[in-house]
């Protein structure tokens, strides 16, 4: 895709930092087909652009993104092979990211919940607003954490509180996600733009070679765990979407009551 390509994303570049902000016109920055589809994608175009040595993840506004929308949780509900076909974008977004050589600086700058939190978590370099959180709230929309969070949750922050944050979907507000280090930076959100930038520029006036496959060199690691996990976490997502959990968390959230779930 080339840069006109993208609908759900403001791009723009100011000297070699090129910043990608999700913006698909829906609240939060929720997932669908759009955005979703786009993400397997954008990364891909930031790894191909020759005017970028340093690339910004972000959201427009007070948005990151907030997760799967749920009316397209539905849809996917009502067409099962819908979710089928979007688990070879789900993969992409991942490994693509992780192919990404140029330094990715997420810049948080409100929720970020499921395939958000996970985007953001892979990234090199986090920044987040005081004011924002980091949630994956799979299993409470009853599905399985299949879109990466299971690979990069246990990598930061161990296997014991990854557990706890995943099998639960609890919050993380910022204070705990610098001390347990889940992210590198936190700021007040009239400071986090300029702190984002400061150091984007300092990554872009570096060594750029040394730095791109410096980075290469520490995710080799991590790609080969992503790459050993991925196919079998988005299985047992979509083995979810079918189950009776998964409706009835789409059908509470409409209804804005508590889920029943019944373990079938």
């Amino acid at each position: 895709m080339k840069e006109s390509d993208f609908q759900a994303f403001q791009i723009h570049r100011k000297g070699r930092v090129l910043t990608l902000a999700m913006n698909n016109g829906q609240r939060l920055n929720a997932i669908e087909d759009t955005l979703h589809h786009e993400l397997s994608q954008i990364f891909r175009f930031a790894a191909r652009d020759q005017e970028s040595d340093v690339v910004i993840l972000t959201g427009i506004d007070d948005w990151f993104c907030a997760g799967g929308d749920f009316d397209w949780f539905q849809a996917m509900i009502d067409d099962p092979v819908r979710f089928e076909r979007i688990a070879i974008d789900g993969k992409e977004i991942v490994f693509s990211l992780l192919d990404l050589e140029k330094p990715l600086i997420a810049k948080v700058n409100g929720p970020a919940a499921g395939l958000g939190a996970t985007i953001a978590l892979f990234s090199d370099v986090i920044f987040m607003s005081e004011k924002a959180v980091l949630l994956d709230p799979h299993v409470k929309a009853g599905l399985v954490a299949g879109d990466g969070g299971a690979v990069i949750w246990p990598q930061l922050i161990g296997y014991a509180r990854a557990k706890h944050y995943l099998m639960t979907g609890e919050a993380v507000k910022a204070d705990e996600a610098i001390s347990m280090g889940l992210v590198n930076y936190i700021f007040p959100r009239e400071e986090l733009d300029e702190a984002v930038d400061k150091y984007a520029s300092a990554l872009a006036a570096g060594a750029t070679r040394a730095i791109r496959w410096t980075k290469v060199s520490v995710n080799i690691a991590l790609k080969q765990l992503a790459h050993s996990i991925m196919d079998a976490s988005i299985a047992y997502e979509i083995s979810t979407n079918t189950a009776l959990d998964h409706q009835e968390a789409v059908t509470a959230f409409k209804d804005k009551r508590p889920p029943n779930f019944s373990d079938v």
